[in-house]
């Protein structure tokens, strides 16, 4: 089985990514936006998370 990594320079986009989408996650919830929007942002955000956590840096 082939081993999983991630180089430095994708985790950083993608935790970028989980930054940005959490950031529009928490927008859209203050101003009481459409529930989609809160669940696709959300998701969004806890996958990239997940993503970076999970999955060991190429080092």
């Amino acid at each position: 089985m082939s081993e999983f990594t991630l180089s430095p320079a994708l985790a950083t986009i993608i935790f970028v990514i989980a930054i940005l989408a959490g950031h529009r996650f928490r927008r859209v919830w203050k101003e009481e936006g459409p529930r989609s929007h809160l669940w696709l942002t959300g998701l969004i955000a806890g996958i990239c998370l997940l993503i970076v956590a999970l999955i060991p840096l190429n080092v």
